[in-house]
């Protein structure tokens, strides 16, 4: 039997396959190194691809091919080409990178304004991340439950830099509910990746959306994605509504990957509008004279916070974590 499924876990060596829209779960293997042309990631193979696969099945079984249950390991043969990626650079000194989802309709990134505090260059690293690589990211703020008068100045500012460079919020909390039946309704029918850093309570906001599932709780360092024998924890969860999630622990450090210095500036979407008026093209917006973006930078125009972000990306990878 031959055919085509996504990968919806990969645990070492070991993948689970599924040919959505159905969910029908069965193991896989790969077939000697697969690897894509022009990626140096640790693993060739990631949650979310589509893949052509080989298996054996019982003769009484085969006329019925589409519908069979699938027992023993099947083989991937090949990857079939990725509407689009995210991926991540190891912030320790190897420098490998890791895709962490394949092929989504979307990308949510989960933060919390306090509980824990936001971190502004982490959060700046995945969303230049997800435009480099044409994912559409929503920023979803959690824990909203906990924020009294004391935060309104903080969400506030949150809001004008971010909605002010592009980016949809919604504010949710799972504990109370607040803005779940919202998030449920935009990843119905869409294969969403849900992403940030540890003790954001994304676990227990995927709960929320579907409390059947049971999310894992964990952290990814690099040291976990690094080597031959690589231990990944990505995972895509069936929603009982709808949809599928590809659900990532806690991530440390987030590194750009095949990213010119030159190019970066292009992802910021509000300093790309603004360098249609600078003096020099290109411009790197650091030292040139007649800067739009730092001139708009200067008038408030540009988030200081992004704007610093994008210099911390011009310096070492390693500074920001």
């Amino acid at each position: 039997m031959k055919g085509e499924a996504t990968v919806v876990k990969h645990t070492g060596s070991h993948y689970m396959l599924s040919r959505l829209p159905d969910w029908d779960l069965f193991p896989a293997v790969l077939r000697g190194k697969i690897r894509l042309k022009g990626s140096s990631a640790t693993n060739p193979v990631a949650v979310g691809d589509v893949v052509s696969f080989e298996a054996e099945v019982p003769e009484s079984d085969a006329p019925m091919a589409e519908a069979v249950t699938i027992v023993n390991p099947a083989v991937i043969t090949s990857i079939r080409p990725r509407s689009n990626y995210v991926i991540r650079k190891s912030t320790n000194l190897s420098r490998q990178s890791h895709i962490i989802a394949a092929n989504v309709d979307r990308a949510f990134l989960v933060i919390t304004i306090d509980y824990p505090q936001v971190k502004l260059p982490f959060l700046d690293r995945l969303l230049v991340t997800c435009e480099v690589y044409n994912v559409p990211a929503t920023i979803v703020l959690n824990k909203c439950d906990l924020y009294g008068p004391e935060h309104a100045d903080m969400l506030a500012a949150f809001h004008d830099i971010y909605e002010g460079a592009g980016y949809p919020i919604i504010e949710v909390s799972a504990h109370t509910g607040q803005g779940v039946d919202e998030l449920r309704d935009m990843v119905k029918g869409n294969i969403s990746l849900f992403s940030g850093v540890s003790g954001v309570g994304k676990s227990s906001l995927i709960k929320a959306l579907d409390p059947s599932l049971e999310p894992r709780v964990g952290e990814i360092s690099d040291a976990h994605e690094q080597g031959r024998h690589t231990t990944t924890f990505y995972e895509m969860y069936s929603l009982a509504t709808g949809g599928f999630i590809i659900d990532t622990p806690g991530i440390r450090g987030f590194g750009l990957v095949d990213l010119k210095k030159e190019e970066i500036a292009l992802y910021f979407p509000e300093m790309l509008e603004a360098a249609q008026n600078c003096r020099f093209t290109p411009c790197t917006h650091t030292h040139e004279p007649g800067c739009a973006v730092k001139e708009a930078v200067e008038a408030g125009e540009i988030s200081y916070d992004r704007y610093s972000s994008y210099l911390g990306m011009l310096e070492e990878e390693g500074k920001y974590r």
